[in-house]
């Protein structure tokens, strides 16, 4: 029985790395007893999609104001690909300038904020400084005519929220969040054009597994130089629900169309970081919309075992249909991430997104020279950092621990 389910797993990766649709059966399912055209899984393979039928229809001059989170590469990289042209970048940390200037040695490096504010050439700023320094930063930008993209989370408190509401409606410059969990995973991409399509029917509900890692052994996603000091404390980072539950909440919105919600019941713990008594390792929320409901929870557990910084899981349960995501990792299964399993009245399907054309980058630089919304609804960012900011403040503590 284990070589016949080896079998089978080997013929289903195989099947999964061509690029025609086929067909086979669910692994360790018999072949008895079933009915044509059931218990099967179709497999397919993405198409690019619409982003890569061109090349960047525009270019802007941007700058970097701020990279003490490792998400900043990240966001370069889809600024660069929108047709961006990087020019300038300010950082007060050297160890993480010295990195940076040698991973994109075009742009020129300043010896401070002003004198990337007071440059008329730079027309948007991008930033991954400290969490509650962000917000300030970015309206800063704005007054001085720029716009602005933030790694998330984008805002901490609900006092600088207001006030880049505020300097928005008196600017009409654009405030972006980099949602990187779903703004820059494909599979995250395709699953939105999926419910936009009507493929799984009115979506109802949504539910986030986002797991973390704190320290990991390479890559962009924070943890590969280490954590520094402000990392541990929820004033400077937010919290953990306002912090990396923002990319949760935002899903949330997006695939529910929601307009409006509230957070009806979120928790927070210190489980098993006692060293840092500040630290939250844990957190959930409910989440309720005009269009949608939610469930959130995040973590800092990741095992080392795993492979890769987090298990990110995202459900779409809609009334035709439910999607479910595998975002960077198959556990025992498929390699890779961008795992897109969608099961409707009629079949199974597995979709390989890994082909995927990421429309962020560009979408959001047309934006900057159009003064249009098209790569992220701004009601809709600032929507969830509110709700998140919201259930953090409204959390019940967790009071055990290991």
């Amino acid at each position: 029985m284990a070589r016949e389910e080896i079998g089978r797993r080997a013929f289903l990766r195989g099947a999964v790395g061509g690029i025609v649709t086929t067909a086979g059966l669910l692994p360790g399912m018999p072949a008895m007893g079933f009915e044509p055209g059931i218990g099967t899984i179709v497999h397919e393979v993405a198409e690019p999609g619409q982003a890569a039928e061109a090349t960047p229809k525009y270019s802007v001059n941007f700058a970097v104001c701020g990279m003490s989170h490792d998400h900043i590469y990240g966001m370069v990289g889809a600024m660069l690909r929108g047709g961006g042209k990087l020019t300038a970048v300010y950082c007060a940390e050297p160890d993480r300038r010295a990195v940076f200037v040698q991973r994109f040695p075009q742009a020129k490096v300043v010896n401070s904020e002003d004198e990337i504010l007071n440059d008329s050439s730079i027309q948007l700023v991008l930033s991954s400084t400290i969490p509650v320094q962000r917000a300030p930063l970015g309206i800063r930008a704005m007054k001085h005519g720029k716009d602005y993209l933030s790694d998330k989370p984008g805002v901490t408190t609900l006092e600088h929220l207001a006030e880049v509401r505020k300097t928005i409606a008196e600017t009409g410059r654009i405030y972006g969040i980099m949602y990187s969990e779903r703004l820059e995973v494909k599979a995250a991409v395709k699953a939105g054009e999926l419910v936009q399509a009507g493929a799984i029917g009115k979506v109802v509900q949504t539910i986030n597994l986002a797991p973390h890692q704190i320290f990991q052994s390479h890559g962009d996603a924070g943890g590969g130089s280490g954590r520094p000091e402000w990392f541990w404390d929820p004033v400077l980072y937010g919290g953990i629900l306002t912090d990396i539950g923002s990319h949760q909440v935002d899903q949330f919105l997006y695939y529910t169309a929601s307009t409006q919600a509230k957070a009806v019941a979120s928790q927070v713990g210190n489980i098993n970081h006692r060293d840092h008594p500040k630290f939250q390792d844990f957190g959930d929320v409910m989440l309720r919309g005009n269009n949608g409901v939610g469930y959130v929870r995040v973590d800092w557990y990741t095992p080392n075992g795993l492979g890769t910084w987090g298990d990110g899981r995202l459900f779409i349960e809609g009334t035709e249909g439910y999607i479910e995501l595998r975002k960077y990792i198959d556990i025992a299964g498929r390699p890779g991430g961008n795992h897109l399993f969608l099961v409707d009245q009629k079949q199974v399907r597995y979709i390989d997104c890994s082909n995927v054309v990421l429309p962020f980058g560009s979408q959001f630089i047309s934006d900057v020279v159009n003064r249009t919304h098209t790569a992220q609804d701004q009601a809709q960012s600032l929507l969830a950092a509110q709700l998140v900011i919201e259930a953090q403040q409204n959390a019940a503590v967790l009071d055990f621990h290991v």
